[in-house]
């Protein structure tokens, strides 16, 4: 009877072991699972803070114009508004394209991702934003000669070297009758437009750490040995926001 009662006490404690086994990795998997996903929302919390995207919100799409052809877009433009829409469509937002040639207003409520430079009318909304919030930036007009499509923030100066290296100014700010931010995008090319999107999401963490705040900045991105490998070699030049946003003088 002895022996039967010890052999039924080891069973139970064996079987009091597998289920405390059981119950701790029930317990630990959860942790595991609730930490992860609380990092991930963190990590997207953070993400939409940096881009100005309210979940569930709106997003506004302000594209330019082919140089050549007004209405219309170039492929790689429609490329970069595809990843913008790709962005807003990961935390729910409703996205408008508008065209800048058609679109005079405030973005109000709307986080506004304005696509395109410039020059040669290919997006007057951008030369507009330029004027109103980033007086010290400076962008040459297409033209004969090394200054062509160059950006000059005060005394730096990006020189455009055609496929080869080129460059994009990335700005956000918020203008004062807006609700929501405004993300500036303004490349060299077509391809500089689209590289610097995909930079941004590719670094935004990066770059979040790089600039004096997220809420207002501007920074160039630039590309490089494009023969090669196209708009995915893309990296922070520098950033520009004092200069940027300060009024020249003299």
């Amino acid at each position: 009877m002895a022996d039967a009662r010890g052999e039924a006490a080891e069973i139970l404690s064996v079987v009091v072991n597998i289920a405390v086994g059981l119950v701790t990795s029930v317990i630990s998997g959860s942790g595991v699972w609730l930490w992860q996903r609380g990092k991930h929302a963190r990590a997207l919390r953070r993400k939409a803070a940096f881009f100005g995207l309210r979940p569930g919100g709106e997003c506004l799409i302000v594209m330019n114009n082919k140089y050549d052809r007004p209405g219309s877009a170039a492929h790689k433009d429609v490329r970069a508004m595809i990843e913008v829409a790709t962005l807003a469509g990961e935390f729910g937002c409703q996205v408008s394209v508008e065209s800048s040639g058609d679109f005079h207003a405030s973005n109000d409520s709307r986080t506004e991702f304005c696509i395109g430079g410039p020059w040669g009318g290919s997006n007057i909304r951008t030369g507009g934003h330029l004027a109103a919030h980033l007086p010290g930036v400076d962008w040459r007009p297409f033209g004969p000669g090394p200054d062509s499509s160059a950006i000059v923030v005060g005394d730096d100066r990006f020189l455009w070297d055609r496929g080869n290296e080129e460059y994009a100014l990335v700005a956000k700010f918020t203008p004062p009758e807006s609700a929501r931010p405004v993300l500036l995008v303004c490349g060299q090319s077509s391809l500089a437009n689209h590289a610097a999107i995909h930079f941004l999401k590719r670094a935004h963490r990066e770059l979040a750490g790089a600039v004096p705040s997220i809420d207002r900045f501007c920074v160039v991105v630039r590309i490089s040995s494009i023969a090669t490998y196209g708009f995915q070699r893309a990296s922070l030049e520098r950033d520009v926001s004092t200069k940027a946003f300060a009024v020249p003088t003299g």
